[in-house]
């Protein structure tokens, strides 16, 4: 009697068999990632090149991208980006890497104490940090940056209301606030360096200097580089301390691109042209991140 063959599993089976839970357990993320991120940036492409009602949008094919490169308030909130960005994000991942260095040689409880001090503000509402500053650069004798300098002779200064401090005064803000994030991974980072090689470089007789650059500042690159370019991304997308301190004035001076697409979005309600500078954004932020990486990340190891 022949014996029966049975048929050997394919790789399909053998693969859905060994790895299908996998899928099935990630299976919600990916449908939350496709409704609400996916979709909607397919359907907001789409939009850009129509004019939006909402009983029924008219095609107007790339009139919405013309319209945004003739305007010249675009290319101001474009300048203002790039200046906040080029302003605040060298010199907040500086701070936040002398405050780790400085914080790092410390006992483990003091490097507790601080790692809650300086992260507290970042756990707080973006909005009460921007009430909190609102009150620090308030015109009047209330206001404790007026009031500081009133005590060394100087007049009251518009901070927010003045197109000549008003964009310094938000950079102002950058600088002082949210290094909590950044200095948990410095310190982290830190940790991580082998004691051996500052150990060999004292039996060099190296500086304390020459330590940092040779040691401390390439191990910590790739921290750095992360830093740099979320920073980045974050500092182009800034929109909630402009709409709760300057509504984007005095004369646009503190208008950038994201609270522009916010105001043609949701007060002249040219949901197409917003969705045409959501993409002009969209495209900086990325040759922005892509430049960063191809600058830094030479010797990075991910």
């Amino acid at each position: 009697m022949a014996e029966t063959v049975q048929a050997s599993p394919s790789k399909l089976t053998l693969f859905l068999r060994d790895y299908g839970w996998c899928y099935v357990f990630i299976l919600v993320p990916i449908l939350v990632f496709l409704l609400f991120t996916f979709i909607p940036v397919i359907y907001a492409f789409i939009m850009s090149f129509q004019q939006y009602h909402v009983m029924g949008s008219t095609f107007i094919g790339l009139e919405n991208y013309q319209t945004m490169v003739q305007d010249e308030i675009f290319w101001r909130s474009m300048r203002n980006t790039f200046v906040f960005t080029i302003a605040t994000v060298p010199v907040s991942v500086g701070i936040t890497l002398v405050l780790a260095v400085l914080i790092f040689p410390r006992g483990k409880k003091v490097q507790t104490f601080f790692k809650a001090s300086l992260y507290l503000p970042t756990v707080a509402s973006g909005v009460t940090m921007a009430l909190v500053w609102f009150w620090i650069y308030d015109p009047t004798n209330m206001g404790l940056l007026n009031m500081i300098l009133s005590f060394i002779g100087m007049e009251n200064t518009m901070w927010l209301g003045s197109r000549s401090t008003a964009l310094f005064s938000l950079i102002l803000m950058s600088w002082l606030t949210g290094h909590g994030a950044g200095i948990i991974l410095y310190l982290a980072a830190l940790g991580g360096i082998p004691k051996s090689l500052y150990e060999a470089a004292d039996i060099d007789h190296a500086s304390g200097w020459s330590q940092f650059k040779n040691i401390t500042m390439p191990l910590l690159k790739p921290t750095t580089l992360y830093l740099l370019v979320m920073g980045i991304i974050g500092s182009f997308q800034v929109f909630m301390s402009i709409y709760l301190m300057t509504q984007g004035g005095p004369n646009f001076a503190t208008t950038t691109i994201a609270y522009l697409i916010y105001v043609h979005a949701f007060e002249y309600y040219q949901f197409g042209l917003a969705a045409a500078e959501s993409f002009a954004l969209g495209i900086v932020i990325i040759l922005a991140s892509v430049f960063q990486f191809k600058l830094m990340s030479s010797d990075v190891e991910f």
